[in-house]
């Protein structure tokens, strides 16, 4: 688990704690940790949190991300590391602490300047979500909003993820390529994602949250 804090000129206006998995930060509101501010990218940063170690990694080329005071592209995160994004800074903490889930959101500091800025504390957003997690866009959230949601191209695999009440399954509609479920190809069947489920199809690695 991991502690991120948010400081805009010092003061610190923001805290939440991550669980494992990849923490997405940017100006976009699709993303996990939002910094509104033009110096901040739409998609500038992910955070992968391992259990034995966390890392830090630039999304968009033209705006530089920054550990430390060092410009990096990549870095492996220790304890109180800072991350600089614009006039904001992230520092990390490891934790291995344990809260409530409505404590999360609890900010530490709320700036005048900033009342109108929202800051989404939680790992993923409301609902079902399938998050990327490796390639070119590692980290991108995908929310499954509609009762069918199609994945794929044709001609190189096609999977339906489907809402059935609370429950989300997952169906192949074209069988070509690799298309597994935690390792496992799928068939014919349809079956029931779990959370932490991970989804591959044409080598695009996609985990699977619900709040």
């Amino acid at each position: 688990m991991a502690k991120l804090t948010v400081f805009f000129r010092g003061k610190a206006i923001h805290s939440a704690l991550f669980e494992n998995g990849i923490v997405r930060i940017g100006r976009d509101e699709t993303n996990d940790l939002i910094i509104d501010s033009l110096a901040v990218a739409p998609a500038h940063a992910a955070i992968i949190i391992r259990d034995d170690n966390c890392t830090a990694r630039q999304l968009n080329d033209d705006f530089p991300l920054v550990v430390n005071g060092l410009k990096t592209k990549e870095s492996n995160l220790i304890n109180n590391d800072k991350i600089s994004l614009g006039k904001h800074d992230i520092v990390y903490h490891l934790t291995e602490s344990v809260v409530q889930a409505q404590q999360l959101s609890t900010p530490l500091y709320k700036d005048p300047l900033l009342q109108n800025q929202e800051f989404n504390s939680d790992v993923n957003s409301r609902g079902a979500n399938l998050q990327i997690i490796n390639g070119d866009n590692i980290g991108k959230l995908l929310p499954l909003k509609k009762a069918m949601t199609r994945l794929g191209h044709n001609g190189s695999g096609i999977l339906i993820i489907s809402k059935r009440k609370d429950d989300y399954f997952v169906s192949v509609l074209e069988s070509k390529g690799t298309m597994t479920l935690n390792n496992k190809p799928l068939d014919n069947d349809i079956l029931k994602l779990n959370n932490n489920d991970v989804l591959v199809i044409n080598n695009i690695s996609l985990q699977f949250f619900h709040n």
